[in-house]
């Protein structure tokens, strides 16, 4: 199957970026923000706060409990491993039940 070209060519800049381009070209001057002194000051809010919050916590969190993926594969590979239907589903609800109690 043959895929045509699009009858448009796409923009080779960002949308809003080739605006800026085009003042500042050809001009030798820095922008205004380079011609100023001084110092800037930025407020990310409560919610960066919290994000920076959550990454610490989950850096000094191991994600996964190694000893146990190893048993799990070693029981894989002898042929060891059951799969419990029942379990599976109730924690699979666990978890649905979970995320919309989240929702509310």
């Amino acid at each position: 199957m043959k895929i045509d070209k699009p009858i448009k060519p796409l923009p080779a800049n960002p949308a809003g970026e080739g605006a800026a381009h085009a003042a500042t070209k050809g001009k030798s001057n820095p922008p205004p923000a380079a011609r100023q002194s001084g110092e800037t000051s930025v407020s990310l809010g409560s919610t960066a706060a919290q994000l920076h919050s959550m990454t610490s916590s989950m850096a000094s969190t191991p994600s996964i409990n190694a000893a146990k993926v190893a048993e799990i594969k070693q029981a894989i590979a002898e042929g060891r491993f059951k799969v419990n239907p029942e379990v599976v589903a109730e924690r699979l609800l666990d978890t649905v039940r979970d995320l919309m109690g989240s929702r509310a």
